[in-house]
């Protein structure tokens, strides 16, 4: 390999390796609130917003929505479905939408965003599902492959935050 190449294949994995270390961070700083998600199978929530201050909550669900309220030099005061709030590491947040199915009974996911449409599959209240778009009062999701239509109402972290939507 020349030289000239060796160093061009450098910057290139450099660029990348950066830009994975300031992702997590720059993504998170935004209006406030707003909607992220857990970036890991288990994420902290910390009473205070550094590793110093114990572990309030742990989170094992990848995905789970959580609105962001507050932020601090690198940590995310946040609010989990139950409205329970604490801090959380921005580097364990990312900005890509996920939903909770709520509400009683299941939800169901059509596969045009009206009430009459074929019924393509049926969720649980507690499925974490990736948010896909929304129109008007309802959602296209994701859940492991399986996409839909639902009505929002029947999801928490789908509502429009700081001018979204």
């Amino acid at each position: 390999m020349s030289i000239s190449r060796f160093l061009a294949a450098l910057i290139i994995v450099t660029g990348f390796v950066v830009s994975l270390l300031l992702d997590p961070v720059s993504a998170q700083n935004r209006t406030l609130p707003y909607w992220a998600s857990l970036r890991f199978e288990e994420v902290n929530m910390r009473v205070g917003p550094s590793q110093d201050y114990r572990i309030d909550w742990v989170y094992k669900r990848k995905g789970l929505p959580v609105k962001v309220v507050r932020m601090r030099e690198g940590w995310r005061l946040v609010q989990d479905p139950e409205g329970t709030q604490g801090w959380i590491a921005a580097s364990q947040l990312t900005p890509s939408r996920g939903v909770l199915v709520i509400g009683e009974g299941l939800a169901v996911l059509r596969d045009q965003p009206e009430p009459q449409a074929k019924v393509l599959w049926r969720a649980q209240p507690g499925v974490v599902a990736q948010l896909r778009e929304c129109r008007a009062e309802w959602c296209n999701i994701d859940v492991a492959g399986r996409r839909g239509w639902v009505a929002r109402a029947r999801l928490w972290g789908a509502d429009p935050l700081s001018g979204e939507d």
